[in-house]
């Protein structure tokens, strides 16, 4: 049975979605700094890279090995690496380019990420800050967003318009899917930034639990996320279309009767369970105007009733909590 249309507006959502206004957190104090290790890199002289990496390696110390070995994916030989680099920056200088014209100014998104780790340190004041962000330019089918020993390391090549014809080359479709691909915009810079540090305070699970576990787990990550980006929209937090999101919740009830009704909540076969906690363009079952990743949203909500029902707790308390807990004392059934 589809529970989604083709389209579906849903004019009324506000009333249904009203959150909790968000602490103020302007007093918060957090220490970090902005680096363009981009605009380093690609003004270095070429005709002595290995020189030039040597001063690069002064500036920005383990940064520098972390991102020839672990992001450009480098062999150790020097020699190697200078002539690596020096191709790498001959091929790439269109994208470093394109970057600058979206990003030579990069105080809105640093502005953004900064208050994301404030919010950080306002629900989690043990948890180590990241002390630097690092923007780069790293292969396109490579990393977005790395969390380092050094910093958050953010790669710009990668948030430069689903429109940027890179993106749409043979070889580049082949990695990325066009859903996917819509969510290449600076927009998302600093949802993937404050995803690496939900990742870093709550260590994603094996996966082995009933599926109703691993989407409570996944609602878990969902409302950490929403508490630390609070101002961005929750289509950017989802990566859902503003379509998709709306249609999820004017079809909650429907969506999650289907669980009930084909007894999918306790599921643990790994292939069946991927059909819901998978990224995807959308979720079979449920028509193609749904989103992938439908058990995050359904988790979500289950999170929040029970963080509604329980004012008293607190984030670390939140992840600290058993999902089976939580699913047995939320009751979930929406109408």
């Amino acid at each position: 049975m589809k529970f989604f249309a083709a389209a579906f507006f849903c004019l009324l959502l506000f009333a249904c979605k009203q959150k909790k206004p968000a602490p103020d957190v302007s007093d918060i104090k957090v220490d970090v700094q902005l680096f363009r290790f981009d605009k380093d890199l690609f003004s270095i002289h070429t005709d002595n890279v290995e020189n030039s990496l040597n001063v690069l390696q002064k500036k920005y110390g383990a940064f520098l090995n972390d991102y020839l070995y672990n992001i450009m994916v480098l062999p150790p030989q020097p020699d190697s690496v200078a002539k690596k680099i020096k191709m790498f920056l001959h091929d790439y200088h269109f994208v470093y380019d394109t970057a600058q014209k979206y990003f030579d100014d990069f105080s809105d998104k640093f502005k953004e990420i900064k208050r994301g780790l404030q919010y950080v340190k306002y629900y989690f004041p043990e948890y180590k800050i990241p002390a630097n962000v690092i923007t780069f330019i790293g292969p396109v089918e490579g990393y977005a967003n790395v969390l380092t020993t050094s910093g958050l390391a953010v790669g710009l090549q990668l948030y430069l318009g689903d429109d940027f014809p890179v993106y749409h080359s043979e070889f580049i479709t082949n990695v990325y899917p066009d859903y996917q691909q819509r969510r290449f915009k600076p927009a998302y810079i600093a949802v993937n930034c404050m995803k690496n540090i939900v990742s870093d305070i709550y260590p994603e699970k094996n996966g082995s639990d009933p599926l109703i576990y691993q989407m409570i787990d996944a609602g878990k990550r969902l409302y950490l996320l929403d508490h630390f980006l609070p101002q961005l929209a929750d289509s950017l937090k989802t990566g859902y279309t503003q379509k998709q999101l709306d249609g999820c919740y004017d079809n909650e009830a429907g969506i999650w009767n289907y669980f009930v009704q084909n007894n999918l909540l306790f599921i643990t076969d790994p292939l069946q369970v991927r059909d819901y906690m998978q990224d995807g363009p959308y979720t079979e079952v449920l028509g193609q105007a749904s989103p992938g990743f439908i058990g995050q949203f359904i988790g979500w909500q289950v999170v929040k009733k029970w963080m509604d029902k329980n004012p008293e707790i607190t984030l670390q308390q939140l992840i600290n909590t058993p999902e089976k807990k939580i699913y047995d004392e939320t009751k979930y059934k929406p109408r």
